[in-house]
């Protein structure tokens, strides 16, 4: 509904989408398919550094040879978080969780997913996480259901 503001200036609510699919090409489409196969793998730039997810090209250099694909996983180190104690329809649980950077073991760089956890008390950073599988896959990032404290939790 439009309204009009203390400046004089009429405002309206405003949704916009652009709904479409893309194709993946062969770097994510190898991804996606490891998820789906239990696996995460990542890409090794020129200089060594390994990238989950992998990329393309190397963010640093530009580089675009990265054809050299290394296992990671499944263990983790929670690098930083965010606690979610009341989610919203739009999130990927329904009962509070935390969104993390997970560094997983053989990789270099972190990347955002989900912590499933009883309380915020359970997540630190700092803390070991191990991937907790969705129980069926389809090649997407939510093959990975979350990460959950492994055993002990403590680096």
């Amino acid at each position: 509904m439009t309204q009009l503001g203390d400046d004089g200036i009429l405002s309206a609510p405003h949704v916009m989408e652009y709904p479409y699919r893309r194709s993946l090409g062969p770097v994510l489409s190898r991804f996606f398919t490891g998820l789906r196969d239990g696996v995460i793998e990542g890409n090794r730039t020129a200089s060594g550094r390994v990238l989950v997810p992998p990329m393309e090209y190397d963010p640093l250099t530009g580089d675009d040879a990265l054809d050299e694909w290394v296992a990671v996983g499944p263990g983790g180190t929670v690098e930083g978080f965010t606690w979610i104690a009341a989610p919203r329809a739009s999130h990927p649980c329904r009962e509070p969780f935390a969104f993390a950077l997970v560094k997983l073991d053989g990789a270099d760089v972190a990347f955002l997913h989900v912590v499933r956890a009883a309380r915020e008390s359970d997540v630190r950073t700092g803390m070991r996480v191990t991937v907790e599988w969705a129980a069926e896959r389809v090649g997407s990032i939510r093959d990975i259901a979350g990460f959950v404290p492994a055993e002990g939790g403590a680096r």
